[in-house]
């Protein structure tokens, strides 16, 4: 990465599918109203850069707790901006934030370069975001060695210093000959390595391939250009395929090893500039393609990425690289590919540089890509800048832009989900808690005014999305007392594609209305000893399976626990699959009565066991005995509590 670095709109049918190309609702099949600022799906992410210690961590040798506790509030940061995804620099110069076989530990965690930080970052980084459901893309610097140009500094296991035919100076740093077939091979491995061992969402290269220009100084390769010409008689031409190998090759490697992780670069902002190439932008700036070999238009003509990030760092009206020109540029290059376009974006230099000191410039620039419905997101450098706020710019731009979540852009075919369902939705002194069970690896939450029928079209844009969430429970703090709600619930595959909604939950206005919660052997509610097997056996069963265990003289109950929001008279009711072999006698254990069931018939329903007083709070309230001197399985299958 470069460190020098509304009015609502009523649009009909055709605008909702270009501002979400492949709707994931019945919202698709009929004309919706939509608000563009509040999109329903776009990638918003920061960069966490680790060299130098720009973002994280903010200086070598803190302590694992200080370390975490730095990344956790950067993370924070991302989820209270709305943003959906993190892009965190883990191999900054040829060096790694995990255990790598290949290359030492960075020297920006520790300040020693192989220095073991007590514990594995990447791990940890991971686990932290998809806490939060945010994305995790790993971003890695591919050719950058050093920040200097003495291989001695390097410690003595490098494979730079092992191999120095590896290498060469230049610029006053040390770098991979990108020339060397071995070398790019070795380069892979190593970021092959964190892919297959972390549950990565996204792999993200930089700007940095071949050196930016030095006046007076040359790239010291002849000799590898003579050695392996590949073909080749014009070096820049063979720099070039040097590079677009790695890309093609680093693609496959990835989508081989895991097909839903994404791969994307961001290059330099412009590719060629009109004056060299027709088919460059109308620019007259530093052309990467000549200047660092980074043919950055033929990778996405290819196909070699998922998406691709351009570092379009210049403010609106700038005669050298106008932000809307090469905006326009790069919707262009993507146009008819699969390649999605987010845009990189310089809060860095918001209220520093002179020619932005609008504190709307960002804002103005997000409001622009939506005359581009081929830009899906943005990503902001870096984290210390979203952070800093300067003349306000970044929260003009969240208050214009990022007023509500988004989905992430789906990508790939998968099939969707199956939608959710919503098992209890109660309102407390926090607000309205909800729970639901559902086969996806994340969920959306939606919440509409009222109780009206429902409108495929609530679900066209974001305006009526909560929040996404990894767990299967959310409590919505911002429900007003008074005010009836209907909440409905989708489920999101790991690539985004997204299922229907549930049904609709209505919460009246009053006090809660009736509470009723329904606890599966399969939710977090559920808990029963290593006695207890799980079997799909029987088609009665409710969910995914059920829980068995033979009768023995020892309770070792299987529990079901709730959260019951207030004192009271609560009915009580089981579901369990029916099978001639099972007890006659299953004891049930309720307030401190036993309540015994012939499981051998009335399966696959609900069976009112009573009504029982239970005190509030979270605690088991309903469990399975195994204590029982009748013959065949107890059976934990689903609890029903609702208040009376």
């Amino acid at each position: 990465m470069t460190t020098g670095r509304g009015v609502l709109a009523v649009l009909a049918l055709l605008l909702t599918s270009l501002l979400n190309p492949a709707p994931a609702t019945a919202a698709a099949a009929v004309a919706c109203a939509v608000d563009p600022a509040t999109p329903k799906r776009q990638f918003r992410a920061m960069w966490v850069a680790s060299v130098a210690n720009i973002d994280w961590p903010s200086a070598t040798g803190l302590s694992v707790a200080a370390q975490q506790a730095e990344f956790r509030s950067w993370l924070d940061l991302a989820v209270q901006k709305r943003m959906n995804a993190v892009v965190v620099q883990v191999r900054p110069t040829a060096d790694a934030f995990w255990p790598s076989p290949f290359e030492p530990w960075s020297n920006w965690l520790t300040g020693t370069q192989g220095g073991n930080p007590g514990y594995d970052p990447m791990a940890f980084m991971v686990a932290e975001a998809h806490a939060r459901n945010l994305e995790f893309h790993a971003w890695f610097n591919p050719y950058r060695i050093a920040n200097h140009a003495d291989p001695n500094r390097l410690i003595s296991t490098h494979p730079a210093r092992k191999n120095p035919g590896w290498r060469f100076a230049y610029g006053g740093k040390l770098y991979y000959n990108p020339g060397i077939p071995a070398v790019r091979s070795f380069i892979q491995d190593a970021m092959m390595d964190a892919v297959t061992k972390y549950d990565v969402d996204g792999v993200h290269l930089d700007d940095y391939f071949y050196p930016y220009p030095v006046s007076g100084q040359a790239i010291p390769d002849s000799g590898t250009f003579a050695q392996y010409p590949n073909g080749f008689t014009n070096i820049n031409d063979w720099r070039r395929d040097n590079v677009n190998l790695l890309i093609k090759e680093l693609g496959r490697r990835i989508h081989a090893a895991k097909a839903h992780v994404r791969f994307g670069v961001s290059p330099f902002g412009i590719w060629r500039n009109a004056g060299t190439d027709p088919l460059g932008s109308n620019t007259s700036g530093l052309q990467s393609y000549d200047a660092i070999y980074a043919d950055s238009r033929r990778w996405v003509k290819e196909g070699w990425l998922d998406y691709i990030t351009p570092q379009l760092y210049w403010h609106i009206g700038y005669n050298v690289a106008d932000y809307k020109v090469l905006t326009a540029w790069w919707a262009g290059v993507v146009r008819g590919t699969d390649v999605q376009l987010y845009v990189g974006q310089a809060a860095y230099r918001a209220g520093v540089d002179p020619a932005w000191q609008r504190t709307a410039e960002l804002s103005d620039h997000l409001t622009y890509n939506r005359q581009h419905p081929e830009v899906r997101g943005d990503v902001f450098f870096s984290a210390k800048d979203v952070k800093a706020n300067r003349i306000n710019s970044v929260s003009t731009m969240t208050a214009a832009h990022y007023t509500k979540p988004a989905l992430l852009p789906e990508h790939g075919s998968a099939a969707a989900p199956g939608a959710p369902s919503i098992t209890s939705a109660t309102r407390g002194s926090g607000g309205v808690a909800l729970a639901w069970q559902g086969g996806g690896t994340a969920y959306a939450v939606y919440r509409v005014n009222g109780s009206p029928a429902a409108d495929p079209c609530f679900f066209a844009d974001a305006r009526n999305l909560l929040t996404t969430t990894r767990a299967t429970t959310f409590t919505d703090p911002t429900a007003a007392a008074g005010s009836t709600y209907t909440y409905y619930v989708s489920a999101l595959n790991r690539t985004h594609q997204e299922s229907g909604q549930s049904a609709g939950r209505v919460v009246t206005g009053g006090d809660g209305g009736t509470f009723s919660v329904i606890v599966d052997n399969a939710g977090a509610g559920f808990t029963a000893g290593a006695n207890w097997g799980t079997s799909t056996f029987s088609a009665q069963r409710h969910g995914a399976d059920y829980r068995y265990a033979p009768p023995v003289a020892a309770s070792d109950p299987a529990w079901f626990s709730a959260a019951i929001p207030a004192a009271g008279s609560y009915r009580v009711e089981v579901w369990y699959p029916a099978d001639p072999g099972y007890n006659s006698a299953t004891p049930y254990l309720v307030a401190g009565q036993t309540i015994r069931v012939d499981q051998r018939t009335g399966g696959g329903t609900w069976r009112g066991l009573g009504t029982f007083t239970l005190p509030a709070g979270t605690a088991n309230v309903v469990g399975v005995s195994r204590w029982t001197s009748t013959t065949g399985y107890v059976i934990a299958d689903a609890v029903r509590i609702t208040k009376v």
